[in-house]
């Protein structure tokens, strides 16, 4: 057998620890898959549930349904659901679309009140009462449930005690 020259050797040495290391248990789990404590691939539980014991060369990943009050909307190696959302209505908001297993809570905007912040898949997650024209001004746009109440000023001339619309004086 011929000898390696020493650079070599180490080299191999070093690449030999190299693999070792990135294709142990855990190194890189399919897609479907998640990396456990112990650095294990377990397979991931479904939309709805949540992993209730890691898998073992015996039997696969233990699943369980979210409880109530809690969702989970993507595959995942998770220990517990996420908790769902309120709709305050003391914050203007209301229930669009109820908390299920697999969806979280979707608020809208109660009447008088307009959303500040505006999630795609959450809907309205803060809301501001509209404002109110003052005395002297009028209601140039009513708000809606996306935007505020736009007020001006009454020209010279005209006035408005409740800031609604702008009214001639007279003499």
């Amino acid at each position: 057998m011929r000898n390696l020259p020493e650079d070599m050797l180490w080299a191999s040495l070093v690449f030999a620890v190299l693999v070792a290391v990135f294709s142990g248990p855990g190194s890189c789990c399919d897609p479907q898959e998640y990396r456990t404590q112990a650095g294990e691939c377990c397979p991931m539980c479904h939309e709805g549930t949540f992993v209730q014991s890691d898998c073992t060369p015996f039997s696969g990943t233990r699943c369980r349904p979210c409880d109530s009050g809690t969702y989970m909307n993507q595959p995942n190696g998770l220990k517990k659901c996420f908790s769902c959302s309120s709709c305050v209505a003391d914050n203007g908001l209301l229930v669009w679309q109820k908390c299920t297993n697999k969806t979280d809570t979707v608020c809208d905007v109660l009447n008088g009140f307009f959303c500040k912040s505006l999630a795609e898949d959450t809907g309205c997650s803060m809301a501001e009462k509209h404002k109110r024209c003052t005395a002297g001004q009028r209601t140039k746009e009513p708000g809606t449930d996306r935007i505020d109440t736009e007020c001006e000023d009454c020209p010279m001339g005209f006035f408005s005690h409740f800031g609604m619309n702008c009214t001639r004086w007279t003499m």
